[in-house]
This record gives structure tokens, sequence and C-alpha cells, in this order.
């Protein structure tokens, strides 16, 4: 006796069917390849923009990351984005679904996007019980409020959206490219 009879190889614990490597770098803790700041004084400037980036080809892959407090205008911006691409109905944020999927026709030929609000996400189980990694696989759109409750699972963003309210109306926004699809849409933002 004296030896356990569940004694037998060490355990790998690490989950192979997870995409993201767990133990890389937070999202954007990497340098950006380009930046680009600006301010929206108002919601109109916040659409403006919004309609600005819709007409750029590269979005229909891009994962894009929003950032900002509470109430900063990231579901906002969202929605004038979705709009922009031709979504019809009602937007909802995702805050206790994680996630809305959009048909979004000028996404063409992928017109998919997904709107993820990871503001509730606490368990990394979620993500392969819902399916994210498969989202993330796919073609489409993928728009993530709150990424860093998901961080460790999700892509480097293509370009991250950082949103400052310095009053009702006046926000600061900062956007940071992170890959050349990304530098690539910040440049036709600037065309």
């Amino acid at each position: 006796m004296g030896k356990s009879q569940l004694a037998g190889p060490a355990l790998n614990l690490r989950n192979e069917l997870t995409a993201a490597h767990h133990h890389r770098r937070i999202v954007e803790s990497a340098t950006p390849l380009a930046t680009l700041a600006t301010d929206w004084h108002g919601e109109n400037d916040t659409e403006a923009f919004a309609q600005r980036l819709a007409a750029q080809p590269a979005l229909a892959q891009a994962y894009l990351t929003l950032h900002g407090d509470l109430g900063a205008g990231k579901t906002t911006l969202v929605r004038h984005l979705l709009r922009a691409l031709g979504v019809q109905g009602r937007i909802k944020s995702p805050t206790y679904a994680v996630v809305e999927p959009h048909e979004a026709p000028g996404l063409a030929p992928h017109s998919m996007a997904w709107h993820f609000d990871f503001y509730r996400f606490d368990d990394p189980r979620e993500w392969e019980d819902a399916g994210f990694r498969d989202i993330f696989a796919s073609p489409g759109l993928k728009l993530a409020e709150w990424p860093e409750k998901a961080a460790a699972l999700t892509p480097p963003a293509d370009l991250a959206i950082h949103m400052e309210a310095i009053d009702e109306m006046h926000r600061h926004v900062t956007l940071h490219a992170y890959t050349p699809l990304g530098q690539s849409l910040l440049q036709g933002l600037q065309a």
C-alpha cells in the first residue's frame, strides 16, 4: 500500500481549447503603431466620426476596443457606428447578454458585427461556453466595451478608442492602432 492508486502523470491544466495565450501582455500594453487624438463637442461629432469609420473598408475584419468610464459615450458611439453600417431596428447594450450580434449590410461581404460588453464578465469558462472563441475566429467586425475584463482571452485590438468625458457634451478621444489593420483605419480617418 503506501502509494496512491490515483498517482500518475502530472495533469496539464492549461486549456488547449482557448485560442488566446493566457500569459501575454494585456491587450493595450504594447506600444501603438499610430495614435490620433481628437475632441468631440457633442453627439453630432460622435455620429460624424462613426460615419467616417464606417466608410473604411478595413473595418469589416477589425477588432475595436472602447475604453472610458461609465457615461463616457462608448455605447453611443457603437450605436452610431452600427447605424452607419446599415443596422436596422433596436440596438441595445449587451451589458447583461455580454454580446449582441448585428447584421450590418455596410460590412459586406462579411456583414456580421458583434458588440461585446464585458462589464459583467468575470468567469473565463464563459468564454468557451458562450462560443466567444469561435466568434473572434470568424469573419466580421468585433466591438468590445470594457475589454480589460477579458484581456487575457481576446486578441490584441486593431484599434483602441479611449474616451474621456470632459463635461456633459465634450469628449476627448484618443485612438491607438496596435496592428497594421488598425493603422490602416487611422490613416483612412485622417484622409
